[in-house]
């Protein structure tokens, strides 16, 4: 039986100045939740002074990430590695510096379905990983949180390509679509795991408030297509042709070996998240859509 915790609670967030930060801040401060955003240098900085920000916290829900779709260059990989696996071994160490009085009962940590091998099918008891750069950025950022106690409740959520109005995503190929100048990416074979901004924020929000939210979470979406149904599916809805395909060539050029999180992608079940019985509002391309583009 889930346990529900009383609202009136303290978060401490990181990304929380970030797109997801900020939508989930929203729905948490509609429960009456307390959120305390902690600055990016804090968590570069002064342990003492992290560990300050963070004592008698209820949870931490931590967003803080670099985006990873550019050149994997020495430098920016150096940026990328840091921004997510440093900083969760900076939250970690400060929180076992603590009394276990003040250390947070609750760690909530976003992650991503990028650590799994590609053209496979995985749900959460997966092992199955990706050979490259992100995935092993992925790996030791979910590996950052194995030194917190015992007696904190984690929850990792490995989070699809995230889609709502004012996404990244839907930004910048809704526009090209709206032209009519769309198409598939690569050969458009490769899996499209995704999840509806609503129903994310939701997530994070019950894996706060409900006790019942344990390990690791595919979020991702019910339904599982391609990025060629994907681009059907938005040229119909838009009534526009999606006959101009971006080709894989392209993207290497544009990204290098990054374009690898484009062009091959692994098929996700939200297994765990179906156990949970969690209701996705929006569990198909179609209902994403349609909310999307107010249809």
């Amino acid at each position: 039986m889930n346990i529900k915790i009383d609202t009136g609670m303290k978060v401490v967030m990181t990304g929380a100045s970030g797109f997801l930060g900020q939508n989930i801040i929203e729905e948490l401060q509609k429960k009456q939740i307390e959120i305390n955003g902690l600055d990016r240098k804090l968590l570069y900085g002064d342990p003492n002074k992290l560990a300050e920000k963070l004592a008698g916290a209820d949870a931490v829900i931590n967003l803080a990430g670099a985006p990873i779709i550019k050149r994997w260059t020495s430098k920016n990989k150096a940026i990328i590695y840091n921004s997510r696996v440093l900083t969760t071994k900076n939250l970690t160490r400060a929180i076992n510096s603590l009394p276990k009085a003040m250390q947070p009962n609750t760690f909530v940590s976003a992650s991503a379905v990028g650590i799994y091998r590609e053209g496979m099918v995985h749900d959460e008891s997966s092992s199955r990983f990706a050979n490259h750069f992100a995935a092993r950025v992925t790996d030791d950022w979910e590996d950052a949180l194995v030194d917190l106690p015992d007696t904190i409740r984690q929850v990792i959520f490995r989070i699809g390509v995230v889609l709502g109005k004012d996404s990244q995503f839907i930004q910048q190929v809704l526009p090209v679509f709206k032209m009519g100048l769309g198409g598939k990416i690569g050969t458009g074979k490769q899996a499209f795991p995704f999840i509806h901004l609503h129903d994310l924020v939701q997530a994070f929000v019950q894996s706060v408030t409900d006790e019942g939210y344990l390990g690791i979470y595919n979020l991702v979406a019910p339904q599982q297509i391609d990025n060629k149904t994907f681009t059907q599916i938005l040229a119909k809805k838009l009534n526009r042709p999606a006959i101009l395909p971006v080709p894989a060539f392209a993207l290497k050029l544009l990204y290098g070996k990054a374009s690898t999180l484009i062009l091959k992608n692994p098929v996700v079940l939200p297994k765990r998240l179906e156990m949970q019985n969690f209701a996705h509002q929006f569990p198909t391309m179609e209902s994403c859509l349609d909310q999307i583009l107010d249809q």
